[in-house]
């Protein structure tokens, strides 16, 4: 039994698709086929059923699943104290960014990154909150920040701020937003997100606790363009309070006054990544540039 088998094991479990961990994994799909294959000849058990683009795990799957991530995150555990016992932090760190750099402190955090690990490669890769979360679920991002309700469960987290998002509507349209209900409201058009975008998990759960369904017009991962789109009279979008309630004063948008959002900006990582030293390192910086208790 190998450690690659597992990881191949539990990455499968999590997307519940061979290709896609394939791509996560950075291999082939027959290779992580035959992976998955030797550990179950090796087990003697089926651990998935496949079906034509899916897989979902066995019985045994599912019984095996919590033991075979408790081996993984033994393994993190192991190869952070050996590193730990080399002195210097070296190898690579990948983190995974949601929103704007400034938002993040990102230029703060990664200049005291460079300068405390300098033997460090540093990469950063900004793709929408739940694809991160996945990845980091999965060990295949070491960090990620991240914006939802909470920290999600199957990670371990460090919650960083607390961010309020606010309704805006186009001001030419601003006697029709004030005095709107929530159907009102609803029916509109909204300028949306991708599915995994966490404004577009937060507009979706902000209407479905009313039992509706936003009217989206348009999809944008475009940062700054929902607000432009705004501006523009395009739609109603949710932006950020921060930069609505700039804008508002500046007569450019209107805000609905019946609801604020909040989401909880946290930065989180795999659990087998706890004693990683690079980890280690970055929470002890986030807690510095955050100004955030030990």
């Amino acid at each position: 039994m190998e450690i690659y088998q597992l990881r191949a094991f539990v990455t499968a479990a999590k997307l519940g698709h061979v290709t896609r961990t394939a791509e996560a994994l950075h291999l082939t799909q027959p290779a992580i086929t035959a992976q998955i294959k030797a550990l179950e000849e090796e087990l003697g058990v089926a651990l998935f059923d496949r079906r034509p683009g899916r897989i979902s795990l066995t019985r045994a799957g599912e019984a095996l699943l919590s033991d075979a991530e408790n081996v993984l995150t033994a393994a993190g555990h192991l190869l952070g104290k050996a590193r730990d016992l080399q002195g210097e932090v070296t190898g690579s760190l990948t983190l995974g960014t949601v929103a704007d750099p400034d938002t993040l402190r990102l230029g703060s955090l990664l200049g005291a990154l460079v300068r405390s690990l300098p033997l460090l490669e540093i990469r950063t890769r900004n793709g929408p909150a739940e694809e991160l979360r996945e990845q980091v679920a999965a060990g295949l991002l070491q960090g990620a920040f991240y914006i939802g309700p909470n920290i999600p469960r199957e990670v371990m987290g460090l919650a960083l701020q607390t961010i309020h998002y606010r309704i805006a509507g186009p001001a030419s349209q601003a006697p029709q937003v004030l005095h709107a209900g929530w159907r009102d409201i609803a029916a509109m058009p909204w300028i949306g997100a991708p599915p995994l975008h966490h404004v577009q998990t937060l507009m979706r759960d902000m209407f479905a606790r009313q039992g509706l369904t936003p009217h989206q017009v348009i999809e944008s991962d475009e940062v700054s363009l929902p607000q432009s789109l705004v501006r523009a009279g395009v739609g109603l979008s949710l932006l950020r309070e921060d930069v609505a309630l700039p804008a508002s004063e500046r007569g450019e948008v209107v805000i609905w006054p019946h609801a604020r959002v909040g989401a909880l900006l946290s930065f989180i990582y795999p659990r087998a990544a706890e004693h990683d030293p690079a980890i280690v390192a970055t929470l002890q910086l986030l807690r510095t540039v955050w100004g955030l208790s030990a």
